[in-house]
């Protein structure tokens, strides 16, 4: 790597040492536990800078929506700087992967060039599509100072395609072959997800040369001799052997140990080895203490580093791959509990077959499944879109208050996939594939008062969830059925009692002994201050919702 030296009103050389087990994760913060993620594939949110739309002359023309449209990271400070995040309350922003991919295109699945990030080519540089290594330092620093965390989309499984305009990695590092089959932990583990997808022999432990090629690019950037000497004092520190994963453990980390990046999102978790979760978690550490020591000035807060995985078919509630214990993974043949192997989180992909229930039944299972059941004290992320899932909610957008009320309301944390506070169109015509989830960002409907009323509910919805710790993280109940009236404790800490199906006008609601008499709430729906008396508060809105913790 190339070093170089609240809440706020609404607006419109040693031996090697096995790393197993060495860090289960602890329970996790209750900021992450609560925690509003913004999601945004980089290329498809905010065009900030147009100059670099078209680097390393990927001019040819693609299939619908699967090549570059000129989203970066200027775009996304643009975001930050606006007060665009801090409005709807986000937490922290998760971005897809910003480092350097394959220049050419693949063909499989249409001409399809490596907009999405997960083609990686070299993992010491960002991809000039998206921007500069200043740029991003940029955008952390930015989005520390608006209190806002950072997560990088980290890739070890595989590398990029072969193509005309990009060299193979060597065979001692990856594999095109076999397929994976999903039957059992070897065919999903030792095995190409696709043909698109060279798979990192992430189980050797044996020394490898790097690629001739990297050294070659290095080389003619003027960085190889840095690079060199900054592997060499790694494998002295660490004792790892100079095998893949162990190299990609180092590159990813720098990222960290430089600009203070808050956490990782880790992708196609379950298709790696276990182990190399722990050591990633546990040099992640290492670099995030390390750029505290070396930024005093910076650090804002003590919250640990912060590792969530991507383990696809796993969830709550029992959800298809998801182990009897309600815990692990199962393979068919093996099972892995990768709370065990450094995650603070796993993403939810349970949620998407859940938001089809009432609020009431999703509400209910999962603050017994996270304060009771298998995941008590540990996070889960929640969302109803993704990128590649193809079962996301309400793709057609047709139900935008009720879904953002069940995710934005529901126990665990929360990811909002870019554009899901603007019902962004899920679908696109001619579009094949993933593609349809990756339209552009929908900035123009804005200018439509339906989608003004859409955002401010998610903004409302958000600024609960960031002022309120015991939304995603107390112990829910219901305490009416019509209108749905619910409350939720976090013991000692916080409290929120929450309305939903109020009659619009003046409107009397109990409290249900959850605040005194004289205690100032305020309703983050309708904005205003209330007084508790005789065991009820009175609001005057026009709105059928009412938000209610005290005031902050």
């Amino acid at each position: 790597m190339r070093f170089k030296k609240f809440f706020l009103p609404l607006l419109a050389a040693c031996c090697f040492i096995n790393p197993l087990n060495l860090h289960a994760a602890p329970a996790a913060p209750d900021f992450w536990k609560n925690a509003t993620v913004y999601f945004m594939m980089t290329d498809r949110f905010n065009n900030g800078d147009h100059d670099n739309d078209h680097s390393y002359n990927r001019t040819k023309e693609s299939a619908v929506l699967r090549g570059f449209e000129g989203g970066d990271i200027k775009g996304i400070i643009e975001k930050i700087e606006d007060g665009y995040f801090t409005r709807l309350g986000v937490d922290a922003i998760w971005m897809t992967p910003l480092i350097e991919q394959v220049h050419g295109y693949d063909e499989s699945a249409g001409l399809t060039y490596s907009y999405h990030g997960y083609w990686p080519k070299d993992w010491t540089a960002v991809d000039a599509n998206y921007g500069t290594e200043a740029d991003l330092k940029k955008m952390i620093s930015t989005a520390h100072k608006h209190n806002i965390k950072v997560l990088m989309d980290v890739i070890i499984n595989h590398t990029g395609p072969e193509t005309q305009a990009d060299w193979a990695w060597p065979s001692d590092w990856i594999r095109t072959n076999p397929i994976c089959q999903w039957q059992n932990y070897q065919q999903n583990t030792q095995c190409a997800l696709a043909t698109s997808l060279t798979d990192i022999k992430t189980e050797i432990n044996a020394d490898v040369e790097l690629p001739a090629q990297l050294l070659s690019k290095w080389q003619s950037e003027g960085r190889l001799q840095q690079e060199l000497a900054e592997l060499e004092a790694f494998f002295k520190r660490t004792g790892y052997p100079r095998a893949p994963k162990y190299y990609i453990v180092k590159w990813l980390t720098d990222w960290v140990k430089e600009y203070g990046v808050d956490g990782f999102r880790v992708d196609t978790a379950k298709h790696v080895e276990a182990e190399i979760w722990t050591v990633l978690k546990k040099e992640s550490e290492f670099a995030f203490n390390s750029w505290k020591s070396n930024n005093p000035q910076l650090g804002t807060d003590d919250l640990p580093f912060y590792m969530v995985g991507e383990v696809f078919n796993w969830g709550v509630n029992g959800f298809k791959n998801t182990a009897q214990d309600g815990r692990a993974y199962d393979y068919g043949d093996k099972q892995v509990d990768f709370f065990d192997f450094g995650f603070d989180a796993l993403i939810n992909m349970g949620f998407v077959a859940h938001a089809g229930q009432s609020a009431e039944q999703i509400f209910a299972s999962y603050s017994q499944a996270l304060n009771h059941g298998a995941l008590n004290d540990i996070g889960i992320l929640n969302y109803i879109g993704s990128h590649d899932d193809h079962d996301s909610y309400d793709r057609k957008r047709e139900k935008p208050f009720e879904t953002a009320f069940k995710l934005m309301l529901a126990p665990g944390g929360v990811q909002i996939y870019y554009g899901d506070e603007l019902a962004r169109p899920m679908y696109a015509e001619a579009a094949f594939g993933d593609a349809h989830m990756r339209t552009f960002m929908n900035w123009q409907d804005l200018a439509k008062a339906d989608t003004q009323e859409i955002l401010a509910h998610w903004q409302k919805l958000g600024q609960f969830r960031r002022a309120h710790d015991a939304v995603g993280s107390g112990e829910h109940q219901q305490l009416n059925q019509s209108p749905y009236i619910f409350k939720r404790e976090l013991a000692g800490k916080d409290r929120v009692l929450v309305a939903q199906g109020l009659a619009k006008g003046k409107k009397t609601i109990s409290v249900y002994q959850l605040f005194k008499d004289d205690d100032v709430l305020f309703d983050y729906y309708s904005q205003q201050s209330v007084v508790v008396s005789n065991g009820a508060i009175t609001l005057n809105s026009d709105f059928t919702y009412a938000l209610l913790g005290k005031a902050i």
